[in-house]
């Protein structure tokens, strides 16, 4: 076997301290009827510059945004991430690194998570953070458990503008829990507030939103905690990090629990993952978050130590008391969350936050100027805007590629009364020159 690394004297060696004459001895217990007794019919091995070559020609076949400038956004966000990120992130005590279970040999690992925490704890405006949510969209499914949970309450109130995929997974998560999921119509690209109001009821256990919404607006969210908590609802916000970087944090507008996806620092788009998920609340629900929490403390020499504060009951004692069944570690995503945001510091997410709200206010001018285009909702936006179009969408987006760019989120996929619609994003990776040059294109659309 030229995969194992042992010489034939140290096999020699192994074997005898087992006892053992032979490896064929190792497999006495398998039936001679079901053994295979010739080589596997796999091609063979490659050398390094081979393997390089054959890797190499396969990534081709794949396009990036390398070659094409996108406007795509939805829920996955293309920004700039420093060149130092990855390279930390290469160290190999924390490409390796496992969850930290024994804190005397994982400090480092575990100081990164308090880290994370804590700047999660920042942006949310919220008392606590957990670590090791799967990504935005569990977050939320994990969010509504939690209250469920919190309130002995069987029922959740979803606004149709949060993100349509995120609704997909909250419906797997909830359905076999026997919760009751009810969404909440819009109206000019917001929660229609009377809606909510004819549909609240001391029965809901939380009301869901998201901050922006998905399509980009900004609703009235101190008006829906008011609604929500004059019921004894809870009020979950799903939220985009950068914004917080420029709007005011859910902490300050009532909200009870904040998700989000932390992909948007430190994490590259990946054709789709892996992502990660951040989960905060109020100090009240902290002993019924999902995944782990690490807290700071003192040894008896009083030096500050790191350690895992609460550990959720899903990977340990009393299961059948857990809400979630979170197991892996999504720690080296999380640290990358992490470098990003520590480098940028509170000017820098401020200012990061202003680049995409100002160009993408200048694209949604130059666009809604063009003959056939206009926006569609009046409500105020961050990166994302709406475009109503005569044209067909899907002919729009096919004339983009032909010039190398990635058009807007067709609409209709998961709103059919939003025909004719287009979801366009902005960050501050796209330049001026970048935006002019859609703009041209779609003028020269007929």
């Amino acid at each position: 076997m030229n995969y194992v690394p042992n010489t034939a004297s140290q096999q020699e060696q192994l074997l005898a301290r087992i006892g053992v004459n032979d490896i064929e001895e190792l497999f006495q217990d398998v039936p001679e009827s079901v053994r295979l007794y010739r080589p596997l019919n796999i091609q063979g091995g490659m050398s390094e510059q081979e393997l390089v070559k054959h890797v190499k020609a396969l990534a081709a076949k794949n396009s990036s945004l390398e070659q094409y400038t996108s406007f795509l956004g939805a829920g996955a966000y293309e920004h700039y991430i420093p060149s130092f990120v990855d390279q930390l992130l290469l160290r190999q005590e924390f490409y390796t690194a496992y969850t930290p279970y024994q804190p005397e040999i994982s400090q480092g690992t575990l100081q990164a998570i308090y880290e994370y925490q804590s700047l999660v704890c920042e942006l949310t405006g919220m008392d606590a953070s957990n670590a090791s949510m799967y990504d935005g969209a569990t977050a939320m499914a994990e969010a509504a458990l939690m209250s469920c949970d919190a309130t002995r309450r069987d029922k959740v109130l979803v606004a149709k503008t949060v993100h349509p995929e995120y609704r997909e997974v909250l419906q797997t998560y909830l359905e076999p829990r026997g919760v009751k999921i009810e969404d909440i119509e819009y109206s000019d690209g917001v929660i229609d507030y009377d809606a909510l109001g004819n549909t609240l009821n001391k029965e809901i256990a939380c009301v869901i939103i998201q901050y922006p919404n998905f399509f980009g607006s900004v609703e009235d969210y101190v008006r829906i905690a008011d609604m929500a908590h004059s019921l004894g609802a809870l009020l979950v916000f799903v939220t985009n990090p950068v914004a917080l970087g420029l709007l005011k944090s859910p902490g300050e507008l009532g909200a009870d629990i904040v998700v989000g996806e932390g992909q948007v620092f430190g994490n590259p788009l990946n054709y789709g993952g892996p992502n990660l998920g951040f989960l905060a609340c109020r100090e009240k629900f902290t002993r019924r978050m999902p995944g782990r929490i690490v807290g700071a403390t003192t040894d008896h020499n009083g030096k500050t130590g790191y350690v895992l504060t609460l550990q959720a009951r899903e990977q340990h004692i009393r299961r059948e008391k857990a809400s979630s069944n979170i197991c892996s570690n999504e720690a080296l995503c999380a640290l990358a969350f992490t470098m990003h945001l520590s480098a940028l510091g509170k000017q820098g997410i401020h200012d990061l936050a202003h680049l995409n709200v100002q160009k993408a206010h200048y694209a949604a001018r130059q666009i809604a100027a063009i003959q056939g285009m206009s926006l569609a909702f009046t409500s105020s936006f961050f990166h994302e805007f709406v475009i109503q179009t005569t044209e067909s969408p899907a002919r729009i987006n096919e004339e983009l590629l032909k010039n190398n760019i990635i058009g807007g989120l067709d609409l209709s996929r998961f709103y059919p009364e939003l025909d004719h619609h287009l979801l366009f994003c902005v960050t501050e990776t796209k330049s001026k020159e970048d935006i002019d040059r859609l703009v041209t294109v779609l003028e020269g659309i007929k």
